[in-house]
């Protein structure tokens, strides 16, 4: 049972996180794009792209520590300083997901929608929405990179699990 269940643990995080690190890494420079293109429908729908895979993908990602606790429960180690430490990081990661990286993209998202095009007259809509700048994607970035690296050191830690004595 214990290799099943880490089998799924294993192949949910490859699914699920995978693709919110990786759509989140490439939102900001695809926002700064669609800021510099106004013109261009496809860099705003690209950006909106992006915001559902990370929405999506997050939302899958619950899989990931549940399956993992099971797996934890199965072999014993649910006491292990690495796993309590790996816990830990991954409640940071999620935190930082559902509190700051996904209401910020979510933000720049609706903002670059909002925003007319050059030449269409839309001062209505200039005024309601806030302005998307590129100071916002360049910290939007330093949070994703933050994402990533609590992400990256949890994998380290699943890895190689200082301390454990398992043979698993």
């Amino acid at each position: 049972m214990t290799a099943f269940l880490l089998s799924v643990h294993v192949l949910a995080a490859i699914v699920a996180i995978g693709p919110v690190t990786v759509a989140a890494s490439m939102f900001p420079p695809a926002a700064r794009r669609a800021l510099a293109a106004p013109d261009d429908p496809r860099a705003v729908e690209t950006v909106r792209l992006l915001l559902r895979i990370c929405r999506v993908y997050a939302v899958v990602g619950v899989v990931v520590p549940v399956f993992g606790m099971a797996t934890a429960k199965n072999m014993g180690v649910l006491g292990d300083t690495w796993l309590i430490v790996s816990m830990v990081l991954t409640a940071l990661a999620a935190l930082l997901l559902v509190a700051f990286v996904l209401p910020r993209q979510t933000a720049i998202a609706e903002s670059l929608e909002r925003r007319p095009a050059e030449g269409d007259g839309g001062d209505v809509a200039v005024a309601t929405a806030p302005a998307v700048t590129r100071e916002a994607t360049v910290r939007l970035a330093m949070l994703t990179g933050a994402f990533n690296l609590l992400w990256a050191a949890v994998t380290v830690l699943m890895i190689v699990r200082p301390g454990s004595t398992t043979g698993v």
